[in-house]
């Protein structure tokens, strides 16, 4: 097999801002995997400056594989070549994502299938996407919900004012609200606020606390009128576990798990052990998208609108709508570029 590694920056509608951090423009790594008769995977990665990732060593990560690993190897199940190439991504599972989407994509297409039905999955089962307002002084936030009528949002936190933003946001809908505060808050702000959202018809918290807080996330889950979600406190496999006991669910990320195999074991776990299940996006082009939504009938909730936060797509995949997911009729995930690298 052989990798192509192409670097795009995806501009985004509006500056993005959350408690750590703000940017106005995405950088993204696609990688396509090619396989035989022509066919090959597309997959994604966004850098994240939070967990050190850069274009610039995702693409060193990925180099490495490609001569030492993929160019001896024949396609092969996604699984199997995620536990051949693992060792290479230990520093940085996000670089791993984007070949596991691309191995995915490969894979379903030599099938010839889409995604969700290779892995048995019905797209009817697929939950209503939230649509994601940064923070913002709540003017600009009030008109950012407005610009796109949405039945959910989700509600960056970590102000000083953060109960004055969702009731000036709550005057204007009655959209389910989800917050996100981004490890922003103490145990008590935690619990106080929770009595106040709930009232607010807020659905859950997501990651109220910092993510080795763990004796004021006990408190936090004994206490709070709201589900609480972990989002920094479950990035890899073995942090399903530890999030047991400290709150109802978890939220995936593909791109900090290493991609749709860890994810979908991840996944599994959760709901073996009672807790609810979520993906979530890192601002991702279609492509990464698109991988989302082909497994987004395994969840009780799915923040998918990365795509919906760009002034320009790259690509074109899934069309999400509030009555569904529309898949084009493509095998694999139905990703496909629509820019070169470089354009911006």
């Amino acid at each position: 097999m052989k990798l192509e590694i192409l670097p795009f920056q995806l501009p985004l509608k509006h500056t993005f801002t959350i408690a750590h951090q703000s940017r106005d423009i995405q950088d993204t790594l696609i990688v396509r995997l090619l396989g035989p008769d022509g066919l090959y995977g597309l997959g994604e990665s966004t850098t994240n400056p939070y967990y050190g990732i850069t274009i610039e060593n995702m693409q060193a990560c990925l180099l490495k594989v490609a001569d030492e690993v993929l160019s001896g190897l024949a396609p092969m199940h996604p699984e199997e070549l995620w536990k051949i190439t693992q060792p290479y991504f230990k520093d940085n599972p996000f670089a791993q994502c984007a070949l596991d989407i691309a191995a995915w994509d490969l894979y379903a297409k030599m099938q010839g299938k889409k995604l969700y039905e290779l892995l048995d999955l019905n797209p009817a089962a697929i939950p209503v996407t939230n649509f994601t307002i940064g923070i913002a002084p709540i003017p600009k936030m009030i008109e950012k919900m407005k610009e796109v009528d949405w039945p959910i949002y989700k509600i960056k936190l970590g102000t000083d004012h953060d109960l004055d933003i969702i009731k000036s946001l709550r005057a204007h809908t009655d959209a389910v609200f989800r917050i996100d505060a981004n490890c922003a808050w103490t145990a008590d702000q935690a619990i106080a606020y929770s009595g106040e959202l709930a009232k607010l018809n807020v659905e859950f918290m997501e990651q109220p606390l910092a993510r080795e807080d763990n004796e004021g996330m006990k408190k936090v889950y004994r206490y709070s009128e709201l589900p609480v979600i972990a989002d920094e406190s479950c990035i890899t496999e073995e942090d399903v576990s530890r999030c047991s006991g400290l709150f109802d669910g978890i939220n995936v990320k593909l791109v900090k798990a290493g991609g749709i195999t860890p994810g979908l074991r991840m996944l599994r776990q959760a709901k073996s052990m009672g807790m609810k299940t979520m993906v979530g996006c890192m601002t991702e082009s279609s492509v990464g998208i698109a991988a989302i939504a082909h497994i987004a009938p395994l969840l009780d909730y799915v923040d998918m609108d990365g795509a919906m936060l760009l002034a320009r797509d790259i690509a074109e995949g899934v069309t999400i709508r509030t009555d569904g997911v529309e898949f084009p009729n493509r095998p694999g995930t139905g990703a496909v570029l629509i820019e070169s690298p470089g354009v911006g």
